[in-house]
């Protein structure tokens, strides 16, 4: 895992592909919190993603291991819950 201390307020969060998953509001202990503009039909709170999945921090970018499309699948709600684990 990256060392999550070199990641910053505002760093575009991109999967292994280079697709778009979110935008950093901060790091909460093992996790990223998304902006809650990028939480997609949940922007009333914010969607968080798991520090181990984190692959490089450079260019101003947050590069995860997997690919856009399984990485959303990983993202979870405050409480520590699986996104898909709600029904959203």
């Amino acid at each position: 895992m990256a060392d999550l201390s070199n990641i910053a307020e505002h760093m575009e969060v991109i999967g292994a592909d280079g697709v778009h998953i979110g935008t950093v509001d901060k790091v909460e202990g093992d996790r990223i919190k998304l902006t809650k503009a990028d939480s997609g039909s949940h922007e009333s709170h914010h969607h968080y993603i798991p520090g181990g999945l984190v692959a490089a921090i450079d260019d101003g970018q947050v590069r995860l291991s997997a690919n856009g499309d399984v990485a959303i699948l990983f993202e979870e709600e405050q409480g520590g819950e699986g996104i898909s684990e709600r029904g959203a």
